[in-house]
């Protein structure tokens, strides 16, 4: 079995350092702009180039970020801190942005892409779209268990997934969190990410921190993952310490290869971060009370007492370039040594004159030992081989000398990579111009008010019985599937909910995320994608077109002038009126304090129970598919406010704790543009994000 990759984060030199020498095999890395961890030091281009040789030189591969989702303006220097990295090159890069991840396909088709994390991809069918739009790898969902791993790479063995292997876990599913965002702009989404799930929020029963989740740590059962089918054990933390990143890099290094992590290691590691232990959830697929934790202060104790040992991992460089040697020795003409590593790259040094032997000849065997003496570099003898005349002398400290100068020689050398072509490409902004939006509406059940033929199309949860949803066409509706945007696990049961619409004749579904867009392309279905696709800029509309969406809806966390602004053909709309949704949770916070259970494998578990911050706010948590939807406090409303939306062809409703009385109300409101009253908010609609 090929060995897996050990994945290490970088956030600054010192890390990086601490990483390689810690026996990672590849290094993930951001630059100074783009990154989901703005929060990290992060490196110019100056540190990165200088990264990326120093990786190179030594063997390991370089992982770019550039993962955060990019405004229209933002998109040209995204595209040119990417040529800069292709000029280097960096091995990889990571996108969340579909926008971005549309242009550099045509920019730079040889450049590797990975699908990040913010991605969201947690299905057979998500990572097989992946795989057919041009993705090298795919980033998992941190919440997959081993046997939704499995599934994937069993249906999708040509591509490679790259999973979480230690570290902390969000509360929210990534790339699916909008909490931060709606409490003070910092958009989680762009690298910006205020950790409002650390602080209280409770369940009734609950543990005062239902948030807040442990680190996962699966490093003494690396080989569960990689009988999953995971190749990239990706360890968490570019805001973490060196001394963190040196002890779990060296801790997956002993798994990877096979060995037993010494127990020192493994207790050290325990106490440089954790919050109250660690967890193996969602792995094992065991989603409960034991999940959750908070750092302590003993936690905090603990961890500064063992950062002087830690530090000692990086003190020196770790061998992992394997060189043969070729030494000759002949009387009169120069010593030579030649090294070579496994890519063919050569280094030769020419020495002294041997000189005849007077008291003892220099023999084959000291020669190796002197030679496999490569401690304070990167390289470790594989071979040697020798032609030395008999009776010659060679000083050691000349062969000492030659060996330093040959690696050192060889180790520049290796730091030479040819660039990845780049041609930049950004097309012309075509203008949008929409007509007056039509009105379209979210239902919670199937329980559809009449009020509701003001709306060209409206939505009800997969899993609304048959009869209901003819029901429904009877009474005149055009009828849509929404798809949840957790679909662990539950992907055929989904997939069999399409092929039974599709027999009474609704085509139309609604998509939040690619795995969703996945599914039902397979399914022949009329694709609307949703908020969740997080559609930032033109770029990522002309993607969709090109997968064929019929339209999308834009992402919440853009402000009303910056949606209106976008260009493009494809058709788009935005939620005028709503519970915005703030986390996708697949471990329920409400659960931590008891609770019925589902009602279906992918329905609800009975009406929404609310969680309390500790400003006494409360937030509405419901059951939708695989996870559990956190939902704002109050409702977003831009009624009354429709001269506001120029340029968007649609508009939404999304009712979730709503009576039947209040839904009539509100889509009265909503055919004659007036305003309603009571605890309402503009969301992000006038201050957009950081």
């Amino acid at each position: 079995m090929i060995k897996p990759e050990v994945l290490a984060p970088a956030g600054k030199m010192e890390t990086l350092i601490a990483a390689v020498r810690g026996g990672a095999d590849a290094v993930y890395l951001g630059a100074q702009s783009f990154s989901a961890r703005a929060g990290a030091q992060n490196f110019t281009k100056d540190e990165l180039s200088e990264a990326v040789k120093l990786c190179h030189q030594r063997g390991v591969r370089v992982h770019l970020t550039v993962n955060t989702l990019l405004h229209e303006e933002e998109l040209p220097q995204a595209l040119e801190l990417v040529e800069f990295a292709c000029s280097l090159p960096v091995d990889a890069v990571l996108v969340q942005d579909l926008g971005l991840f549309y242009l550099l396909r045509k920019c730079c088709p040889n450049l590797p892409l990975h699908a990040s994390t913010q991605m969201s991809i947690h299905t057979p069918a998500g990572v097989r779209f992946c795989k057919k739009i041009g993705f090298e790898r795919v980033v998992l969902s941190r919440e997959m268990s081993l046997s939704e791993i499995a599934a994937c790479k069993k249906e999708n063995p040509q591509i490679d997934l790259e999973a979480f292997v230690h570290g902390a876990l969000c509360m929210s599913v990534s790339g699916q969190c909008y909490f931060s965002a709606m409490l003070g702009s910092r958009s989680g989404n762009r690298g910006q990410c205020a950790q409002t799930c650390r602080l209280p929020f409770s369940a009734p029963g609950g543990t005062g921190h239902d948030l807040s989740l442990k680190d996962l740590s699966m490093i003494s059962r690396v080989s569960d993952l990689t009988k999953a089918g995971v190749m990239s054990l990706k360890i968490e933390g570019r805001m973490k310490r060196p001394e963190y990143v040196a002890a779990s890099s060296r801790a997956c290094r002993f798994a990877a290869d096979g060995e037993k992590i010494p127990q020192e290691l493994q207790t050290d590691l325990e106490q440089v971060f954790s919050r109250s232990g660690f967890t193996t959830g969602f792995p094992d697929g065991r989603r409960d009370r034991s999940m959750f934790g908070t750092r302590q202060p003993e936690d905090s104790q603990k961890a500064k007492a063992v950062f002087p040992k830690l530090h000692e991992l990086y003190k020196g460089e770790y061998p992992r370039v394997p060189v043969s040697f070729f030494l000759k020795i002949k009387k009169n003409v120069p010593v030579i040594l030649l090294a070579e590593d496994e890519n063919g790259h050569r280094a030769k040094v020419d020495g002294p004159i041997p000189e005849d032997a007077k008291i003892r000849a220099i023999s084959e065997e000291r020669c190796k030992e002197q030679l496999c003496k490569t401690g304070g570099s990167p390289f470790f003898v594989k071979k040697i081989s020798t032609e030395i005349e008999e009776g010659l002398s060679v000083p050691m400290k000349e062969l000492n000398a030659l060996r330093r100068q040959t690696l050192e020689i060889l180790l520049d050398e290796r730091a030479d990579f040819p660039k990845i072509p780049f041609e930049y490409r950004f097309p012309q902004k075509m203008p949008h111009h929409a007509e007056k939006a039509s009105f379209r509406a979210h239902f919670p059940t199937g329980e559809v008010p009449q009020e509701a033929d003001c709306c060209e199309l409206i939505y009800v949860p997969c899993g609304v019985p048959q009869e209901t949803l003819i029901a429904l066409q009877k009474r005149g509706f055009r009828v849509g599937i929404e798809l949840p945007r957790g679909m662990f696990g539950i992907e055929e049961q989904l997939r069999k909910e399409l092929q039974e619409a599709k027999k009474i004749g609704i085509l139309d579904v609604f998509a939040g995320t690619l795995n969703a867009v996945a599914l039902s392309q397979e399914e022949g279905m009329r694709i609307h994608g949703g908020y969740s696709l997080n559609v930032f800029n033109t770029q990522a509309l002309n993607f969709l077109k090109e997968e064929e969406l019929c339209d999308t809806e834009l992402s919440f966390e853009l402000s009303l002038q910056q949606a209106c602004s976008l260009g493009g053909q494809l058709p788009r709309g935005t939620m005028v009126y709503g519970r915005q949704a703030l986390m996708l949770t697949r471990c329920c916070p409400i659960a931590n304090g008891g609770c019925p259970g589902r009602k279906n494998p992918w329905g609800g578990c009975g009406d929404p129970r609310t969680l309390i911050d500790r400003k006494e706010i409360e937030f509405p948590v419901s059951c939708v598919g695989a996870c559990s939807e956190v939902y704002n406090s109050v409702p977003l409303s831009l009624l009354g406010r429709q001269r506001e939306l120029s340029n968007l062809d649609f508009v939404s409703v999304r009712f979730t704790t709503e009576t039947i009385e209040e839904e009539c109300n509100i889509l009265a409101h909503l055919k004659e543009d007036k305003p309603i009253l009571g605890a309402l908010t503009r969301g992000l609609s006038y201050r957009g994000v950081l």
